[in-house]
């Protein structure tokens, strides 16, 4: 066998010098390439939130709307919290679920326009979008974690005073 018949068999070469990294804009062509890719998902999932908060928004409009209704055809025992309190919590998720998901459409409509333009401004919005979006869940996540302890101490001292024991 000569060479030439066993190079197809053989595994790729490769340079030992990295190639050299185009440079679109202010951005190199990586850059570029993530943030193209990451445009669709972001829309995507700002489409999917905004469908959520809607939902939520309008179930806890409706229960709202039926909470006189099922209170009053419920056993005395349930209706100890009043229905209404929980639709509010519907509504008030489904208006907090708005935000994220503007922010997260809107950086990947940015990225997109970006794409076309490729001017900073455009790119400054999109970033300046994905800020929002990661600050606003940090926000949430901080208030999470502080309502914990709160929710379990709570909890604890209901169920001490619903079995009995005070």
């Amino acid at each position: 066998m000569s060479d030439s018949e066993n190079t197809a068999y053989n595994s790729p070469e490769t340079q030992i010098v990295p190639e050299q990294i185009q440079v679109v804009g202010n951005l190199t062509e990586p850059m570029h390439r993530y943030l193209r890719e990451a445009s669709p998902w972001l829309r995507f999932i700002g489409i999917v939130g905004f469908v959520s908060s809607g939902g939520m928004a309008l179930l806890g409009l409706v229960s709202l709307m039926f909470s006189g209704t099922l209170s009053s055809i419920m056993p005395q025992e349930l209706t100890n919290v009043p229905f209404w309190l929980g639709s509010l919590f519907y509504v008030a998720t489904g208006v907090v679920l708005f935000f994220p998901a503007y922010y997260a459409y809107k950086s990947g409509v940015m990225i997109r326009k970006y794409m076309y333009s490729s001017t900073d401004a455009d790119l400054e919005d999109a970033l300046r979008n994905n800020k929002a979006l990661w600050k606003f869940y940090g926000i949430i996540t901080i208030v999470s974690l502080c309502l914990i302890p709160v929710i379990i101490i709570v909890s604890v001292i209901i169920g001490i005073a619903v079995s009995g024991l005070f």
